[in-house]
């Protein structure tokens, strides 16, 4: 029997040639779970995992992993009884083969019952193998599942991976686990930081992996430790020079990427260049160089950097002067594209917006920018916006996509046009605009505050979404080439948190009729519609609203945003109420009723056929709730209506108790199910509570 007691750390590390930084965590993660995975079908038990990640390493530490699969009993299934045997009782061949099959004799075999009757099995003792024996596949097979999107081969091998790789560490406890990785034989031996310590370093447990890296190997392995180390070294010293620094998470992540030693240093460049706007440098120093920047204590960007060296050097002026020199001409880019921008005004660019191709079917840039005077004024004017000012707003809207500025860094788009419309007077209403179009950019991002720039960033998205969905460019699984999710998700959230009260099937409506090259039928805004109403679903689940109080609402397809978000509220208030329960119940009796009727419902209900007091009484109390809800329902005060809709519960719950709906007069039973299917409609004013 094997000794399930028995447990050793278990450490596997691949070192390559500088990782991709922006994929580095993906892959680690990747790596980790693909082990993890194959440890749970190994039936190997384990402690914490630890996931390593650096420039050139992938590595997974797991703490007390059994050495040894448990012996297991695997039951074998062989041919029914029937087939077993001939009309003489002898065995079968199907029988003595599978006797053969299992390494016995027949009358070894057992019978077991089952759902399709008796058949012939064999309980087959399988021992539990070394973990050593199988590391080596699960370890493999994680690499071969890591998502690459194009590996490479290096040398004469036909090895692939995502860079070349150059050494394979793998030890169970204090052995080395023997396998080929990756075209390198296994081995317990490290190596150090690539300008520090070059040569290898020895591990001789798994425990002791990260602390010696870090103590001999000048190398920090752990990905959020050295993400925290940088994080505290920017930010000292930038306090040091008299600032404030500004960490962008994602740039933070990247540069973490690329060290596996992180020292901070301060660089400093010419005052000169804060005479270009300040996101254009910051692009320049954080899209090409990796440097933060600082703010002083006014919030302006001061003429200073921080890079992350990748080596403590003993001359630390020199790397400062070294980045200094390589950002200069980075800036001079910026500074050359600001001034030669600004040559002409920001409407000359408008022509060139015909050669763009914004989707081939969908024609240019400058196709786009025609719909969307259309399309922003339909919106706007609603809002108070006069046709004029939305009007000069998209004309303007794309035209920085043709600069100089924009060319070079396309993450600038909307923010070059703003200062550019600035600078040729444009209304600061129109400028900002420009820039606010693409707001949201990211989850959690500002939003358009000006009733102008809410109806360009709402023409905007929805002008792309009809077009793309209307010619079958439908976003599935990962592919979303339009951004089409984070378009509509984008168009919501303005509707809703900033309460853009407008039809949103009328919007799509119109959007359609822009696209000369779309059939917009009532089937085709339906779609439009399901597809940016769902992404409510997962906005609303950050928010705590359960699914089923999604779809309570959803069934009743409100066609403005804002309403939709206010019956969001009231079911979520319902729910709380201590009615709740039994009238959600109550009302999925309802509907069940109301399902298996055949032929039409009366829409009326006939006071001379209510017989029962039970049912009087839910009739007279449902007449006087329609008339106290009615103007909260015009009102949208649904979490006032619903919570007046609730009294009714005890008239409902007596009438269910009391009364017979399915009775065998059909004018009765007709009757009773449209007073029932009138309660049902009268809920579904604000929502579908039969599906809480």
């Amino acid at each position: 029997m094997a000794d399930l007691k028995q447990t050793e750390d278990f450490l596997v590390e691949i070192g390559t040639e500088e990782l991709p930084p922006k994929a580095l965590k993906k892959l680690s993660t990747a790596f980790a779970d693909g082990i993890l995975a194959g440890l749970s079908e190994a039936e190997l038990a384990h402690g914490t995992v630890h996931i390593y990640a650096a420039p050139r390493r992938l590595a997974v530490m797991i703490e007390g992993m059994q050495t040894v699969q448990a012996d297991k009993t695997v039951e074998r299934k062989g041919p029914a009884k029937k087939a077993a045997y001939d009309a003489d009782g002898n065995p079968t061949k199907a029988l003595e083969g599978f006797a053969r099959g299992c390494g016995v004799s027949v009358d070894q075999l057992i019978e077991i019952d089952t759902d399709k009757g008796v058949w012939m099995a064999y309980n087959l003792e399988q021992k539990g193998q070394p973990a050593t024996e199988l590391l080596a596949d699960i370890v493999n097979q994680s690499l071969a599942k890591l998502p690459i999107p194009k590996r490479m081969r290096w040398g004469s091998s036909d090895v692939e991976f995502v860079r070349p790789v150059h050494w394979a560490l793998m030890l169970l406890g204090e052995q080395v686990v023997p396998a080929t990785i990756l075209g390198h034989e296994t081995s317990n031996t490290t190596r150090g930081h690539r300008f520090h310590v070059p040569e290898e370093i020895s591990i001789t447990t798994p425990a002791q992996y990260k602390s010696k890296l870090a103590e001999q190997g000048y190398v920090m392995a752990d990905f959020e430790e050295r993400a925290q180390r940088i994080r505290e070294q920017v930010e000292a010293v930038a306090k040091q020079a008299g600032g404030i620094a500004q960490i962008d998470e994602d740039l933070l992540e990247e540069v973490t990427a690329l060290n596996e030693w992180p020292v901070a240093i301060v660089g400093d460049f010419d005052e000169s260049f804060l005479a270009v706007p300040s996101e254009a440098l910051v692009s320049a120093m954080a899209g090409h160089q990796k440097y933060f920047h600082m703010l002083d204590a006014n919030g302006k960007l001061m003429a200073k950097f921080i890079t992350i060296s990748n080596i403590e050097s003993s001359n630390p002026e020199s790397v400062k002067f070294g980045n200094e020199r390589v950002i200069r001409p980075r800036l001079s880019d910026a500074k050359f594209f600001w001034d030669q921008d600004r040559k002409q005004p920001l409407d000359d660019f408008l022509p060139r917006l015909k050669t763009v191709v914004f989707q081939q079917k969908l024609g240019t840039l400058f196709d786009k920018v025609e719909r969307l005077e259309t399309l922003t004024v339909k919106v706007g004017k609603p809002l108070g916006v006069s046709v004029e000012t939305c009007e000069r707003a998209a004309r303007l809207s794309k035209c920085d996509l043709m600069s100089e500025m924009v060319g070079e860094f396309p993450e600038l788009q909307g923010v070059m046009g703003r200062y550019y419309a600035q600078e040729q007077n444009e209304s600061a209403e129109v400028a900002d605009s420009i820039d606010a179009q693409y707001q949201p950019r990211f989850a959690g991002d500002e939003l358009p505050s000006t009733a102008l720039s809410q109806a360009l960033a709402i023409a905007d998205k929805l002008d792309t979404i009809t077009g793309i969905y209307g010619i079958g460019q439908v976003p599935t699984g990962d592919k979303d080439p339009f951004a089409l999710r984070r378009a509509a998700l984008g168009l919501l959230r303005i509707m809703i948190e900033k309460e853009v009260d407008l039809d949103l099937r009328l919007l799509i409506q119109y959007g359609l009729e822009l696209h000369e090259q779309v059939d917009a039928d009532e089937k085709l805004v339906d779609e439009i519609y399901d597809f940016i109403i769902g992404r409510l679903r997962a906005y609303y689940a950050d928010q705590g609203v359960s699914a089923e109080q999604f779809e309570a609402v959803r069934v009743c397809r409100p066609a403005h945003p804002v309403d939709f978000a206010k019956r969001i509220q009231a079911v979520q208030k319902f729910s709380e109420m201590e009615a709740a329960e039994s009238l959600s119940a109550a009302n999925k009796r309802i509907n069940n009723l109301l399902k298996k009727v055949e032929g039409a419902i009366p829409e009326t209900v006939n006071e001379d056929l209510l017989a029962e007091a039970a049912e009087q009484a839910l009739w007279k109390e449902l007449e006087a709730l329609r008339e106290l809800v009615s103007d909260q329902l015009a009102g949208r005060d649904y979490a006032a209506a619903i919570e007046t809709m609730s009294t009714i519960r005890g008239s409902v719950d007596l009438f269910f108790d009391e009364v017979m709906v399915m009775a065998e007069d059909d004018s009765i039973r007709l009757n009773r199910l449209a007073l029932l299917n009138q309660i049902y409609q009268l809920f579904l004013e604000v929502a579908d509570i039969s599906r809480l």
